[in-house]
C-alpha cells in the first residue's frame, strides 16, 4: 500500500496587480460652472488590496488626494485641467487615462 503526502505548508495565491482604472465625474464630463462642487471618482477593474489611490492633476506630482474620491468643492479657473487617477497595491502601479475638468 501507498499513501499520498500533501504538503501542508501552501504558497498563499498570488497577489492581482491593479488593472483596469477608470475615471468618472460628477457632474459627468468634468464640465462645471464657476464655485460649483466637481466630485471624482476612481474605480479598478481587478486588484487584490490593500490598494491605495492618489490624485493628480496635469504633471504635477503633488497628491491631491489619498481615496477613491476626490471633491473639488467652489471649483474656480485653476481646477481646470486633466486629472489622473494613480492605484498601487505597493508592487505595482496603474493609471487612469486622464479626465479634462472643465470649468464654465
Amino acid at each position: 500500500s501507498w499513501s499520498l503526502t500533501v504538503p501542508l505548508c501552501r504558497l498563499p495565491p498570488a497577489g492581482v496587480p491593479p488593472s483596469g482604472v477608470s475615471l468618472s465625474a460628477q457632474p459627468p464630463g468634468g464640465q462645471a460652472v464657476l464655485g460649483d462642487r466637481v466630485v471624482l471618482s476612481c474605480t479598478v477593474a481587478m486588484g487584490t488590496g490593500p490598494l491605495s489611490f492618489s490624485w493628480h492633476r496635469g504633471d504635477s506630482g503633488t497628491s491631491l488626494g489619498t481615496g477613491p474620491r476626490l471633491e473639488l468643492r467652489h471649483v474656480g479657473d485653476n481646477d481646470s485641467g486633466h486629472y489622473q487617477c494613480r492605484v498601487s497595491d505597493g508592487d505595482n502601479v496603474a493609471e487612469s487615462v486622464p479626465l479634462n475638468v472643465t470649468v464654465l
